[in-house]
Parts: C-alpha cells; structure tokens; sequence
C-alpha cells in the first residue's frame, strides 16, 4: 500500500485541489478526435501513472462522463446531454437579451431569464440593476416555487419539455401539485402570467411569463422591482409579449423582425 502512494501522486486530497481538476480536465480533453483510447494510450498522452489514470477513468465512467467497451473508452452520455443543454441555453439566451434589454428601458425594472432545473429556478441571463440588493445572478439558483419565474414555469412545464423546431430540451420538471396550489396552477396558466410578492426578497415584487407555445416550455423572463414600483396588472401584457417575441424567435418557421423595438413599442403603448 504504501509504495502504491509513492508511485502515484494522486491522494485523496487531490480531489479538492486545482491539479485534480487539471488531470481529469486533461483526461477528457483527449477523447476530443472522437476516437476510443485504450488505458496505455491515456496514460502515455496525459502523462499520468496508469494508476491514476484508471481510478479517474473509473469515477468518470460511473458518472457517465466515459464508457468502456472491452478495453478500450470513449465519451460517455452525460458530457453530450450537458453539450445539447449548453446550447440550448445559448440559444435561448441570444434570442432573449434584445428583448430583455428593450423591455428594461421601458420599464426601468430588472429582467430576468431563467429555466427550470428540478425543484430550482436557473438564472441564465439578467440584465438592470435596482435601487434593492436582488439575490440572483447568472448561473445561481432559487426555490421554484418563490419566485414568479418559477411559478410561470412549473405551472407551464410539461414533464420532460422539448421542442423539435427549436431544438431546445430541459430535464424533467418536478410535478407543479407538489410545489404549488391548484388554484394559483389554474390561475397562471390561464393569463399565462405569474406574480410573487415578497415571497423571495423582502420589499421586491415581480411578474414573469413563460416562453413557450402552451404545448412546451423552454424558459421564463420577468420584471423585478421594489414592491411599490412594480404594476402587477399593468407589466403583465408587456410581460407576455416579451416572452412571445422570444419564442416566435426561436422558431424558425416565424417571421423576426426586431424583436426588441416590438416589445419597446407595444411596452410603452
């Protein structure tokens, strides 16, 4: 056992270390020519023990980042699911910032955009900021079922929501029923708007809508302000065309013309 530590520089402290991500960083990057490896073949190109190579290979294959056929590995599912996700996400994000933008000039309110990643809200793009210190940013995560977003979203989202035209899939939502009452279910999907008032940050009001085509779901956006600046029933129809020219932008059988100037106009109507 103890010679095995000496010839192998890995320890179970690497797993928390800057070299422990560079190694299986290293490792999955020469699986980028699409090729199947042998162990000896990773080994000798990573410049790792063959040891450490075959304990990295084992925790990846159990995660689904690598498979193994006989002797030999290859990508696995899971870095191709994350690769349809991220550009899913990109997509979702390119078509909503014009309108995000053009909807906070109208309104001075902070945007969001956010899917839904199981029981949690994933921010993916804001834009603003407001005189209230606001929790989210791009990348974090909240409580579905606190804030607008995340209302609009588990009342809209289908269980494994996909859409061909656009490419864009996301993972399985939690069932709305345990998360949120059928009355405020039944109340959001029929104005296909939702509301939260200090649910999630006290003094901070907001209004969200899905994107989506009332079959599928692919994401959110919403205006967030001080309780006493947001209109609740004034900012829901500029709400609503906002995430309507998301979608149709999405969809390539639509016309586009500039979504942001669209929503901008119809905001200020």
């Amino acid at each position: 056992m103890i010679s095995m530590y000496c010839e192998d520089p890995m320890t179970l402290d690497d797993e928390f270390s800057n070299a422990f991500i560079a190694r299986v960083a290293g490792l999955l990057d020469e699986f980028h020519t699409g090729n199947r490896l042998t162990l000896s073949e990773l080994s000798t190109r990573t410049g790792l023990p063959r040891s450490s190579t075959h304990r990295l290979l084992t925790q990846l294959i159990e995660h689904g980042w690598v498979s193994k056929r006989g002797k030999t590995y290859a990508l696995g599912r899971t870095p191709l699911e994350w690769g349809a996700l991220a550009r899913s996400h990109d997509r979702l994000h390119r078509a909503a910032h014009p309108v995000l933008h053009d909807l906070h000039s109208a309104t001075g309110l902070v945007m969001h955009l956010a899917v839904l990643d199981g029981g949690d809200v994933r921010y993916v793009d804001k834009v603003g900021r407001g005189p209230l210190a606001l929790p989210s940013r791009i990348g974090g995560r909240q409580p579905a079922h606190r804030t607008a977003l995340g209302k609009a979203l588990l009342a809209h989202t289908r269980l494994h929501a996909s859409h061909p035209a656009t490419g864009c899939t996301y993972p399985t939502a939690p069932r709305a029923e345990n998360l949120l009452s059928r009355n405020e279910i039944a109340r959001i999907r029929e104005r296909h708007v939702a509301h939260e008032r200090e649910e999630s940050v006290p003094g901070v009001a907001c209004v969200a809508a899905p994107i989506g085509n009332g079959q599928t779901c692919v994401g959110a956006l919403s205006v967030t302000g001080p309780v006493d600046t947001v209109d609740t029933v004034g900012l829901a129809t500029p709400v609503r065309l906002a995430a309507r020219a998301v979608w149709r932008a999405l969809s390539p059988s639509d016309s586009r013309p500039h979504l942001g100037r669209s929503v901008g106009q119809r905001t200020n109507a």
